[in-house]
């Protein structure tokens, strides 16, 4: 084979390969937006432009936790010692909200002081690769997983418990995870059941489960609403967006929503303010 057809076949293997090798996705610039989804089939951080949250003067109901969890995140903004927090109770109660909220603002108050990553729990095993790239950072981070539970023989837990306190890297100092559970333990009660039943040490068995939970510095307790709780959230919603009606009519549609639902909580009374100011004909966001 001459030179000319030598060099023609080497160039063909050239491009054969540069084809076959993946194309290298761009790095995200962390700088770029005040929120992100963790992609973990990419390995990367997807901006999000705008955070769909309520105000926080808007969470009625939750005052005490909202300030527990406020004073954190406000320490955690200005490089000071803070705990990362499970956020766990009923449902529609305002957890995922809160958090949201909260970060929303902070930012309001100090541009870009915090940035909120949302990551799934099914791609909790991802962890150490995103906090790699959060480590490099000067930004500081807030990582949230909605609705964190653990099933049986489910073992990623093991992943989250080594990086939010005990593995050799740990966790970052720019970063501060939280997290919601409808669990306070993050695992149903028949699996600590089983646990204990099967293990030749029950008690170490389920020590090495439940001690996920304690990893978190604080636990933050949201319980179902009362009447009395749940109209008041009805009340500031329907103040905040100028909705004309009379108390005792508002009050009396609302109750009944939320006997047709079953519940009472902050989801229900933001669900019943919808469908009354569609039906009063104004928008509302």
């Amino acid at each position: 084979m001459d030179e000319k057809n030598l060099a023609e076949q080497l160039r063909r293997i050239a491009d054969a390969l540069e084809r076959a090798s993946p194309i290298a996705e761009p790095q995200t610039d962390l700088n770029s937006a005040d929120a992100f989804v963790w992609s973990a089939e990419a390995m990367r951080l997807q901006p999000v432009k705008q955070v769909s949250h309520v105000p926080l003067a808007l969470l009625v109901g939750i005052e005490h936790v909202q300030g527990i969890l406020l004073e954190n995140t406000e320490r955690f903004a200005h490089d000071l010692s803070a705990n990362n927090a499970l956020l766990w109770g009923a449902r529609g109660m305002g957890k995922s909200s809160l958090v949201k909220a909260i970060h929303a603002h902070i930012n309001s108050k100090t541009a870009h002081a915090l940035a909120l990553i949302e990551i799934h729990r099914e791609d909790v095993a991802s962890l150490p690769t995103l906090l790699s790239t959060l480590a490099a950072s000067k930004r500081r981070f807030i990582l949230f997983c909605d609705d964190l539970s653990f099933d049986k023989d489910d073992t990623s837990y093991k992943s989250l418990k080594a990086i939010l306190e005990g593995g050799l890297a740990g966790r970052p100092s720019n970063v501060l995870f939280y997290a919601t559970s409808n669990r306070r333990h993050l695992m149903p009660r028949d699996m600590v059941d089983n646990e204990r039943s099967t293990a030749i040490h029950p008690g170490e068995a389920v020590e090495e489960k439940v001690s996920l939970s304690d990893r978190f510095g604080l636990w933050l307790g949201f319980h179902a609403c009362s009447q009395e709780t749940y109209l008041a959230m009805v009340d500031a919603y329907t103040h905040a967006f100028k909705l004309k009606i009379a108390k005792g009519e508002l009050h009396y549609a609302a109750t009944e929503w939320a006997t047709t639902r079953g519940s009472r909580s902050g989801r229900v009374a933001w669900q019943f303010i919808q469908d009354l100011a569609g039906r009063l004909g104004k928008k509302i966001s």
